[in-house]
């Protein structure tokens, strides 16, 4: 892989570990992970965007890896996570950015394009798309539609619960995570029916050994991410709904108007989760460039690279303008 430099910055109330790669004087790219990742899933879009003469900024979000874990689930809301990219955007003196998410890291971006839009010039996303701040938390919908069925993301509200099972064993969480919602399964497998009181794992395979995308030493940087800390941090994130929901009522009528880049696996279940999100967006973000990637799951950088990549420097290369300081 392309030499990669490593730091740890002190912003916005914590330690956020940053990986770097790519000439200091590039145009700058964020990429940011999403649950349950590592900086390291950006592996190959590190190496072709250093190549094609970006900076590229690959942050270990908070609650991940080396940056710090609080406790409170009130600290991982959605604009806090921002005000950290921000902060370290600040001390690094970045006027012009590109900011690219996956999962959790989407809307990350979007917000931050949301929030920054002078700063912000083009915005990317993956597999999560936007569709504008609903008209009522998002939990509150899954509540209703899962009164009498499992859903992962209602697992994942009380703290302590879906810990003791992912924490139990992380090797194997990580397996199945990758593998059940990855294209070496049928479409929607992750999201079976199955009762209320049901594990996360509870009818899922575990192929037993990492997906053929994940290197072992791809795989041993995942494991390291949460070896130690576990994932309370990680599940923290979807403990914030309300609290996200509250927060971003400033940003509600807001558009999304740099250029976009959105990339979604077609095999991918968060496609199903957001099928009417998807059918809204272009209304949200009305400069938008959608792609659906054949026989790809959800880990779409991972499972596609070389596609990825070429749609992402693509992209980069027509919209993003750079303003000088």
């Amino acid at each position: 892989m392309h030499a990669y430099e490593h730091r740890l910055l002190s912003v916005n109330g914590i330690t956020l570990s940053l990986y770097n790669a790519g000439p200091v004087e590039g145009p700058v790219v964020w990429l940011l992970h999403g649950f349950p990742e590592s900086w390291y899933s950006w592996r190959h879009q590190m190496q072709a965007l250093a190549e094609a003469g970006y900076r590229v900024m690959v942050p270990e979000m908070r609650g991940y890896g080396q940056s710090s874990a609080p406790p409170d689930v009130a600290s991982y809301d959605l604009l806090t996570v921002c005000g950290d990219i921000q902060a370290a955007m600040d001390r690094l003196e970045q006027r012009s950015v590109a900011v690219v998410g996956h999962d959790w890291g989407a809307p990350v971006a979007w917000h931050l394009a949301l929030l920054e839009p002078e700063r912000v010039r083009v915005v990317g996303a993956m597999a999560v798309p936007y569709g504008g701040r609903p008209k009522r938390p998002a939990i509150e919908i899954i509540r209703s539609h899962f009164a009498d069925r499992f859903n992962y993301i209602l697992y994942f509200q009380q703290p302590g619960l879906a810990e003791a099972e992912l924490d139990a064993d992380i090797p194997r969480t990580l397996r199945m995570m990758m593998h059940n919602t990855s294209a070496a399964v049928p479409k929607d497998f992750f999201l079976q029916n199955k009762p209320a009181d049901s594990t996360l794992s509870q009818g899922m395979q575990d192929p037993g050994t990492p997906p053929a995308w994940c290197s072992p030493e791809a795989f041993e940087c995942y494991v390291r991410t949460f070896e130690g800390r576990g994932f309370h941090g990680a599940l923290n994130w979807y403990r914030n709904f309300e609290r996200n929901w509250e927060r971003t009522a400033p940003l509600a009528e807001r558009k999304v108007e740099q250029p976009a880049l959105f990339l979604l696996g077609d095999k991918d279940p968060v496609g199903t989760l957001e099928a009417h999100t998807l059918q809204k967006m272009p209304g949200w973000v009305p400069d938008l460039e959608q792609h659906l990637l054949a026989d790809c799951g959800h880990w779409v950088q991972s499972e596609r690279p070389e596609q990825v990549n070429r749609l992402l420097l693509d992209f980069l290369e027509r919209r993003y303008t750079v303003t000088q300081p």
